[in-house]
């Protein structure tokens, strides 16, 4: 059994929908399984601490987490065209699985929420790529042959599942965007099983 560690960060729940909608695209795969793991904020009062457990959704993620998944799915909303703290924050403690080579060759593809249709959805993607390739990751994206990435005028684009949420964050995940988060999954899923063997 193959496992897809679907890691994200959301703040007001867009990134947590379309995390969900992507593990539906990885288990529509044979034999994977989608494991989703969130991250805790980061607070700028340095004596605030997260509870060790989630009071809901998805657990945090550990380094064994990482380390074990056989293909990864990022995600993140936008934070002035770039990834948010807390993901960044724990992609900063992961310089031993970059020493050991331990993610060298899985599959993995990023996926992002803006408030506004050009507020950096593809920069926020582009930035979460960066420490994926110095980690050994094979990147993959959503490719033109996907029907709603010719249609869509709100999310989604090559580099990654996007969703437009709207300036105050209430747009629901649409139909196109649901889609081709499903597709991102299923694709990351159907390269790790191919490079698993």
């Amino acid at each position: 059994m193959a496992n897809i560690l679907i890691l994200y960060y959301s703040r007001y729940g867009a990134v947590k929908q379309m995390a969900q909608y992507i593990a539906r695209g990885v288990e529509s795969v044979p034999n994977v399984e989608a494991r989703l793991r969130t991250v805790p904020a980061v607070s700028p009062v340095s004596e605030a601490t997260e509870p060790s457990v989630p009071d809901g959704g998805a657990p945090y993620v550990t380094l064994d987490d990482l380390k074990e998944c056989d293909g990864l799915a990022l995600g993140s909303p936008t934070r002035f065209g770039n990834m948010a703290a807390p993901l960044k924050y724990f992609l900063d403690t992961t310089s031993s699985l970059w020493l050991s080579g331990s993610l060298v060759n899985k599959p993995a593809a990023v996926f992002s929420s803006t408030s506004s249709l050009h507020g950096g959805q593809e920069t926020t993607l582009m930035s979460m790529m960066v420490p994926l390739i110095h980690l050994g990751f094979v990147l993959i994206g959503i490719p033109y042959t996907e029907p709603d990435l010719n249609t869509t005028t709100s999310g989604g684009t090559p580099y990654g599942a996007t969703h437009f949420a709207g300036p105050n964050g209430k747009n629901p995940v649409n139909a196109e965007e649901q889609r081709l988060c499903f597709a991102l999954g299923k694709r990351v899923a159907t390269i790790a099983v191919q490079l698993k063997k």
